[in-house]
């Protein structure tokens, strides 16, 4: 028990002192847990063997950082990635491990070891990357999510490398049919994971091993469906939070035991859980319940890599060694590079999608691993891969820097690509400022579905910190109108800033849908009259409300009671929207309003009735005390009471 305290107490200081110090000089978090891994480990020696394990527990902050990534994701949005699956992350793969395997044909390496080499290298480190993107707000980028794509499909092309791995050891290094008796050295680096996944199917004919996986990946999603509400009811009853933990825990560790048994990977199927609960309305307790595990566990494994560095190996040949790490480095890079071109990719998410995935991934060392027990690779050329993998990791922080260096030289950067919009609502709100806002919170809160849009992606950025659901995209464009519903809604909510955007926003959904209601924010009066010959239904100046309740508050305090202040309001209400609306037909776009006589005369006449109608409101005649007064439902500048 003191030797695990102690080891935790190293684990633990070295991420203090480092982490916040890498931080600070603009390193990232992910660098600093590197570096903490490296001196308490090869630098220093505090740590030691312990660390292998270690890391195997460590692991499973990926599979709980996918888990989570998969809450973000409705099924919706991830069918929609599926031409950036299939074409960004499935050439990708295929075009790396090509690249690769030519390479290591050229070093001499058999042709089997070099398809082996060129399959674990062609994985990132999902890691490391989605870490990273997360910190400097690159995941909504189009880069980023392309980069996020092709590291899901790498995490699925596990599962068919992992069968095709055995096939290339019939012949290597001599081993004959013996290479599949090579017994499972318990020790090495991925042996648990790789021994638990086989337990279950080993001795499975192929079409029960594919009947058990179909099975397992049926089980995750009916569970996700039919029994987490049930389950979060009965815990409900308990009232203690520590439960809510537990069993987001036991979800996330259930579901990974079940995938290894099945031969899938972990990361997959908590992924795919996540995806599952994503509509839940249990989704942000679990998000809240398994953030700090994540990080933490994110953390320890990064620590695990640095330490694990074989610096024996590495000052042994280190230019060999070198050299195959930036090797690997351009090779991946230049596939990633052509393949942002083929895609068309802006220049910045081009250096992005291209220095962000030029890395080997955790997933290599299992691979390695697994490679190394059937006899595919020697131990030598495993100690190589593996040192190759963890260096490689440990420069790309580096290499998000260069990416930063790069974007900065960009003479012009290039708006980001609207978000893919992946639902539709019966109410579309465009434009989420300080008036948007308002609307957005008052409708969702009444428990209506909304859709929002913004041009602005800091804001739209903000709102989704705390915890409002936006789109970032330009409401003008006819593509994200349709996208977000616009043939299907039955009200818009125009609350753009700009007046001009404003206009062309309703002169464009009341030409698609003449049925639908439009709601719109104006500027002035002349923005009223503007919006309502486009054809905008109910039409909120933007401080006119505000305007008049400040005048209440001055009534109040000069010397009026509430009750006659409220009354001399409503009656400014209601006269001047009716006086808005009648003069809305008397006015001529570009003529400016002092110089269009008719409607100076009607504007004066109704200034002369307000005036009138707020001191009769005030000192009432005899005859008119007991009138019924008008209803605010009555009046409005509404295009159904034009006539």
């Amino acid at each position: 028990m003191q030797g695990f305290l102690l080891q935790a107490t190293i684990y633990l200081g070295a991420a203090v002192l480092a982490v916040p110090l890498a931080a600070r000089l603009g390193l990232g978090s992910v660098l600093g847990y590197l570096a903490a891994g490296i001196i308490i480990g090869p630098a220093t020696g505090l740590v030691g063997a312990e660390t292998e394990d270690l890391q195997h527990f460590a692991e499973f902050g990926v599979v709980m950082m996918l888990f989570l990534i998969g809450l973000e994701l409705e099924p919706r949005a991830l069918w929609n990635m599926r031409q950036r699956l299939i074409g960004l992350g499935g050439v990708q793969v295929v075009l790396t491990t090509g690249a690769l395997f030519g390479a290591g044909t050229l070093l001499g390496l058999d042709p089997r070891v070099a398809l082996a080499t060129g399959l674990i290298f062609a994985l990132s480190s999902t890691a490391i990357v989605l870490q990273t993107l997360s910190e400097k707000g690159l995941m909504r980028t189009q880069g980023g999510r392309s980069v996020f794509s092709v590291l899901l499909t790498q995490d699925i092309a596990v599962i068919p490398m992992l069968a095709l791995l055995p096939l290339l050891a019939l012949s290597s290094h001599g081993g004959g049919e013996a290479a599949h008796e090579t017994p499972v050295n318990p020790d090495a680096p991925g042996a648990k994971e790789v021994e638990a996944a086989r337990t279950l199917i080993e001795n499975l004919p192929g079409w029960a091993v594919t009947l058990v996986t179909l099975g397992a990946v049926a089980v995750v999603v009916l569970a996700g469906i039919y029994l987490t509400r049930p389950v979060f009811r009965y815990i409900h009853q308990a009232r203690l939070r520590e439960l809510y933990t537990a069993l987001g825990l036991l979800m996330v560790v259930s579901i990974a035991v079940l995938m290894e048994l099945v031969g899938l990977s972990p990361a997959l199927g908590t992924f795919l859980a996540g995806v599952v609960l994503a509509n839940s309305e249990f989704r942000h307790e679990l998000e809240s319940d398994l953030e700090p595990f994540k990080g933490l566990l994110l953390g320890l494994f990064f620590i695990t890599v640095g330490a694990g560095i074989d610096f024996g190996v590495l000052l042994g040949n280190p230019v060999r060694i070198v050299a195959l790490t930036m090797g690997v480095i351009v090779i991946k890079g230049g596939v990633l590079y052509l393949l942002a071109r083929m895609a068309r990719m802006h220049t910045r998410d081009r250096w992005l999608f291209t220095l962000a995935l030029a890395q080997a991934g955790e997933f290599g060392f299992v691979l390695s691993s697994f490679s190394l027990q059937q006899g595919v690779l020697a131990q030598a050329e495993a100690e190589v891969i593996r040192l190759v993998i963890a260096l490689s990791m440990l420069v790309t922080p580096l290499l998000f820097i260069l990416y930063e260096q790069l974007s900065a030289r960009t003479a012009k950067a290039p708006d980001p690509d609207p978000d893919e919009i992946d639902r539709e609502a019966p109410i579309i709100i465009a434009g989420i400022g300080r008036f948007g806002q308002v609307v957005s919170r008052l409708v969702q809160g009444a428990g209506f579905d909304t859709v929002v849009l913004d041009h602005d992606m800091e804001m739209v950025d903000t709102m989704r910190r705390f915890g409002f659901s936006g789109f970032f995209g330009d409401p003008t464009r006819p593509d994200i109108l349709h996208a977000a519903g616009l043939e299907t809604a039955k009200v818009l909510v125009v609350a753009l800033d700009d007046r001009d955007s404003a206009l062309k926003l309703v002169r464009h959904a009341r030409a698609m849908r003449p049925d639908l209601h439009i709601v719109a924010r104006a500027y002035d009066r002349e923005h009223v009259y503007q919006l309502y010959q486009a054809g905008a239904n109910d039409i909120v100046r933007e401080l006119f409300d505000s305007s008049l309740r400040a005048g209440r508050y001055v009534l109040e305090n000069i010397g009026l009671s509430r009750f006659e202040a409220s009354e001399l309001e409503m009656t400014y209400y209601q006269q001047d929207r009716a006086g808005v609306r009648e003069l809305a037909q008397l006015w001529k776009p570009g003529v400016p309003v002092s110089q269009n006589a008719e409607y100076v005369k009607r504007a004066k006449a109704l200034n002369k009735d307000l005036e009138t109608s707020i001191l009769e409101r005030l000192h009432p005649r005899d005859d008119q005390q007991d009138e019924p007064v008008e209803t605010d439902e009555t009046v409005g500048y509404r295009s159904k009471d034009r006539a």
